[in-house]
């Protein structure tokens, strides 16, 4: 049997690469999205490509709790260990702390720290029983550096980065890596629009390279934190 990756956000941007890039590895694949097409489509072009692993997915939104719970009951139904975890839902609203939209913080904190919350907690008990498995959180180069216009988006990824410093912290006894990844501006639907170079973006196939790298590692070592920048430096 193949192992299994749970990768949240999975039909574009980083999450679409991490599944390519697991999938080349021979393993299984469980994700899940808002849109339900958009994952047809997924399974689709994925089984084209992959003969000897298979896609799983549920149509849930993270960020509204029922939904994450039936999600979470949709990985325990396949009765299956998952090997890795990656949580990579997220949402980018532009604004400032004293002038954004009424409910920008909620909305931001629910999808992008609170579904990476209780996901981890719906799957690493599995994990630490076992003694064994691999959590990455997509963060941001937002969770280490403010900038004027992130608001709520930088308080949610500083809140994100101390959740997976603190859940680190906290596996180390049971044999489970944790590892933070944080990325500068990708290249995803995100930009979509601007009329900026693509080399000033990280590809987003350079961000699952680097988690697949940091997974293949040997059971003594972990690599804590990714950092990825583009070359030519920060968007300012």
């Amino acid at each position: 049997m193949n192992p299994l990756v749970v990768i949240t956000g999975g039909t574009k941007g980083i999450g679409k690469a991490l599944i390519e890039r697991f999938l080349a590895a021979s393993f299984d694949v469980i994700t899940c999205a808002r849109n339900e097409n958009d994952l047809f489509e997924l399974k689709k072009e994925m089984k084209g490509k992959f003969l000897n692993a298979e896609v799983f997915f549920q149509r849930a939104d993270l960020s509204i709790r029922p939904e994450l719970n039936s999600f979470i009951g949709f990985i325990k139904s396949l009765e299956r260990p998952v090997d890795v975890l990656i949580n990579n839902t997220g949402v980018f609203i532009p604004g400032q702390v004293h002038n954004e939209e009424e409910g920008t913080l909620e909305k931001t904190i629910e999808t992008n720290l609170y579904s990476a919350y209780h996901l981890t907690r719906g799957v690493v008990d599995k994990m630490m029983t076992e003694k064994k498995g691999h959590i990455f959180t997509i963060c941001s180069t937002a969770s280490i550096t403010a900038y004027p216009n992130g608001g709520s988006y930088c308080i949610s990824k500083f809140a994100l980065y101390g959740m997976t410093k603190v859940l680190r912290e906290e596996m180390k006894p049971h044999g489970v890596k944790v590892t933070a990844v944080l990325p500068g501006a990708t290249l995803t639907d995100s930009w979509k629009g601007t009329d900026l170079p693509t080399e000033r973006f990280i590809d987003p196939n350079d961000v699952a390279e680097a988690i697949w790298s940091a997974y293949s590692l040997s059971s003594r070592a972990v690599l804590e934190e990714i950092l990825i920048r583009p070359q030519l430096g920060d968007l300012d």
